[in-house]
């Protein structure tokens, strides 16, 4: 296959696999949204999802969310991890939103990621899941399968992206950066992976890596 029949396999199947797209993180607007990625870092969806209705019960909006102490916050998100650095975060980009932005989100990657605690994976999050901006977000999941799809060279999230952008349409960048996610849980994972369930690797994937993955099957 040429890098754009891969690249065309890669779109097909995502598609036929995942017409529609859930979003991983629950939420009602831009600025849950954008707290809940925030809170997401080192942590799992499922998590999120189980604390963040316990944080919006009493803030669901930065002039709420700035009445609760930041110890208020961190024994509130506690669970999901690094919440000291986490609330801190989330206190300091409520202020941040009233005094700058009128209490709105900003809908373009600079402003956002002048926010505390909020860096380039999650303002492309937040614009392309609140705003429909089209960006393509990198995380572990995309990562990894882009290296092994042999799409990118994988040393960093950086160049992944960059890669990303350059081999897929724009105007799909927003639902394959989801599909991506989806399809690394399901069907191609960093730990269990099940190359034969894993139709897109098997098909293009890097031979380095299925050279791998059969050394270490024969071995077990």
């Amino acid at each position: 296959m040429t890098k754009n029949e891969k690249v065309e396999f890669v779109i097909k199947t995502l598609n036929d696999l995942y017409p529609e797209i859930p979003i991983p993180l629950d939420h009602k607007d831009p600025y849950t949204l954008l707290i809940a990625v925030l809170m997401s870092a080192q942590s799992t969806d499922v998590r999120v999802n189980q604390i963040t209705p316990l944080l919006f019960e009493r803030a669901d909006n930065p002039y709420d969310m700035v009445k609760l102490s930041v110890e208020e916050i961190r024994e509130i998100i506690k669970p999901v991890g690094l919440s000291p650095m986490k609330s801190k975060g989330i206190f300091g980009l409520s202020q941040i939103l009233i005094d700058k932005h009128n209490g709105e989100v900003p809908n373009n990657l600079e402003a956002l990621e002048e926010l505390p605690a909020v860096g380039h994976k999650t303002a492309s999050v937040v614009i392309s899941q609140a705003f429909g901006v089209p960006a393509f977000p990198v995380d572990t999941h995309i990562h990894r399968l882009m290296y092994r799809w042999n799409l990118t060279n994988g040393k960093n999230v950086v160049q992944t992206e960059k890669d990303s952008k350059r081999l897929f349409p724009r105007e799909l960048w927003n639902d394959l950066h989801l599909q991506i996610i989806w399809y690394g849980r399901e069907y191609s994972p960093a730990r269990g992976w099940n190359l034969d369930k894993d139709i897109i690797t098997k098909t293009i994937g890097r031979q380095s890596v299925l050279n791998d993955y059969y050394k270490k099957i024969k071995k077990s």
